[in-house]
């Protein structure tokens, strides 16, 4: 009767000490959706990246000795989300913990954070594409954005398509393992204000899109902040597009409490200003189902 209920979440995510990105936006988010964030962090940096100089400490030897005493203490987790991951090592290490630690029931997040742009991140290269395809097979959920869709597919990037043929690049990334693939960041043909997400169910084989405005402003952290709403929706028991509209909504919300000040954007979304909107019904379905 009295036994601990609140399901762990394990965060798989670098630390940064100026600006919401990763852990410093998973924590709050999912913690304030009533889950247990248990972080395995992959770096500890003073600032994130987009900062000119910033100090970094690489947590990839720590990684496994972490992991090493969560199993002598028996623990057990109900998700698993992934986000940055600095190296095809680090890559390796935590599909081998996926391996080990899930369960029947436990549902696995990976957000394959590779580039942007139509370009990989500096420092990337094709093996950690290819590292990345091969952690994407064990997940449940993959969140890319429209580059890393490519990338994964091993497809030309090309920033303008059609429904059609979203739906068939997510048709064949769904193929490689995850029953729900999300692609962010899509422009609107014909409308360079608006942005959308599309998703696609293997389970009931539809497909889903959302479309918003666009507003002129990069705030780094975003993605972290969608894709952590999205996981603490499905573990709340939300249908896919319910999913979508509520991260799609709470992005917009931090970016419009945000966006009127004068504001160093690299500090990223405020946060504070929205997290207690994740208590709140969604405002208004804006969901489409794609035919």
């Amino acid at each position: 009767m009295y036994a601990n209920k609140v399901k762990k979440v394990v965060a798989v995510h670098d630390l940064s000490g100026v600006g919401r990105v990763s852990l410093t936006v998973v924590i709050p988010i999912l913690s304030t959706m009533g889950f247990q964030v248990c972080p395995l962090p992959t770096a500890v940096l003073s600032s994130h990246t987009q900062y000119s100089h910033f100090s970094f400490l690489d947590l990839t030897d720590e990684m496994p000795k972490i992991i090493s005493e969560w199993k002598k203490l028996g623990m057990q987790f109900d998700a698993f989300y992934t986000g940055y991951l600095g190296s095809p090592r680090q890559i390796r290490i935590v599909s081998d913990f996926i391996n080990e630690f899930r369960q029947s029931e436990s549902l696995v997040v990976v957000d394959p954070v590779l580039g942007d742009n139509g370009r990989l991140y500096t420092n990337f290269d094709t093996s950690m594409v290819n590292e990345m395809r091969h952690l994407i097979t064990k997940a449940d959920v993959i969140t890319p954005n429209l580059t890393e869709l490519f990338y994964l597919l091993d497809v030309p990037y090309q920033e303008q398509n059609t429904d059609e043929e979203l739906k068939s690049y997510l048709r064949k990334l769904s193929g490689c393992g995850p029953e729900v693939v999300i692609i962010t960041s899509v422009p609107v043909l014909g409308y360079k204000h608006k942005t959308s997400v599309y998703a696609y169910n293997r389970n009931g084989n539809r497909y889903w899109k959302v479309t918003c405005p666009y507003l002129p402003a990069h705030y780094p952290g975003t993605g972290d902040t969608f894709t952590s709403v999205i996981t603490g929706a499905l573990l709340q028991g939300d249908s896919l597009p319910i999913a979508l509209d509520r991260a799609t909504q709470f992005i917009m919300q931090g970016i419009r409490a945000t966006f009127g000040y004068e504001y160093d954007n690299r500090e990223g979304i405020q946060l504070e200003k929205v997290l207690h909107n994740l208590d709140m019904p969604i405002q208004i379905s804006s969901y489409e189902l794609i035919d």
